[in-house]
């Protein structure tokens, strides 16, 4: 495995540090925009989901320089410098930036497949649940559906009066209160962040690299390629039994299958 040192080595390379000047920059305007003039740039430049009324094609490229508070860039920038700046020594700017970018990109469409496939169903529910509406049917697309969503005293107080025989249009009114949570929590929620991109830059790393020891939290040394599986497993296993949690897991994988599918291609070309 080569080793690197800083002796005619850049540390901060023209692609690696184009790309945080950029994401800093956005990072600040957001900002800016959001305290001081009350407008929400991740309306226009996050990554909403196809079916979105908010969806606009070049989110899939805008959403991976936005980023939803101080940690969250924080960490995305610093794997970027970190494990980016030696990737794009090795292969030159042209190519880093265009494996940065595919990454970032490969990774917002395979988040929005996943989100349709868990989205298909629920709309399903709610279409069926619209031409049968009944108190039990409204409990039971609760409990399949919505339960990590709705507030459990909602339910309870429309069911009961359901039962109760009040007069209302329950059927109507709950079929219109799904429809809007369908829209604002499940198809509604917009993506931001370098994270899908900063995931492939720790694959590439892994595969280039993997028997250089990082160390976890500056203490504990692991080789690279048990780091990557490991993180690779982690966001597999929490993306299946994770729900709602605000972080999309299988942008992540995304951003890693599209960074092992170029290494092997760039490699049958023998151009790694």
């Amino acid at each position: 495995m080569p080793q690197y040192s800083p002796q005619g080595l850049r540390m901060l390379p023209t692609g690696v540090k184009h790309l945080l000047i950029l994401n800093l920059l956005l990072f600040a305007a957001a900002y800016i925009f959001q305290y001081s003039l009350h407008i929400d740039l991740d309306k226009w430049l996050a990554l909403y989901y196809v079916a979105s009324d908010s969806f606009r094609p070049w989110q899939y490229i805008t959403y991976m320089f936005m980023h939803a508070n101080f940690e969250h860039i924080f960490f995305n920038m610093f794997a970027l410098w970190m494990f980016g700046a030696i990737l794009e020594n090795l292969w030159g700017t042209r190519r880093f930036l265009i494996f940065y970018l595919l990454c970032g990109i490969g990774a917002g469409v395979f988040h929005s497949i996943v989100t349709g496939l868990t989205a298909a169903p629920v709309l399903h529910a709610i279409n069926n649940y619209a031409a049968n509406p009944s108190p039990d049917a409204l409990m039971q697309i609760y409990n399949d559906h919505f339960q990590n969503i709705i507030n459990p005293r909602w339910i309870t107080e429309v069911t009961n009066a359901w039962h109760s025989g009040v007069d209302g249009n329950f059927g109507i009114e709950t079929t219109s209160a799904l429809m809007d949570v369908y829209n604002t929590r499940i198809i509604g929620v917009p993506t931001v962040g370098a994270s899908g991109a900063i995931y492939g830059i720790l694959l590439a790393f892994g595969m280039m690299f993997p028997n250089e020891r990082i160390y976890l939290y500056f203490l504990f040394p692991i080789r690279a390629k048990w780091f990557v599986i490991g993180y690779a497993a982690i966001e597999l296993v929490t993306g299946i039994l994770t729900t709602n949690d605000g972080i999309a897991h299988f942008a992540h994988l995304g951003g890693m299958l599209v960074a092992l599918i170029l290494i092997l291609l760039w490699r049958k070309k023998h151009s790694l």
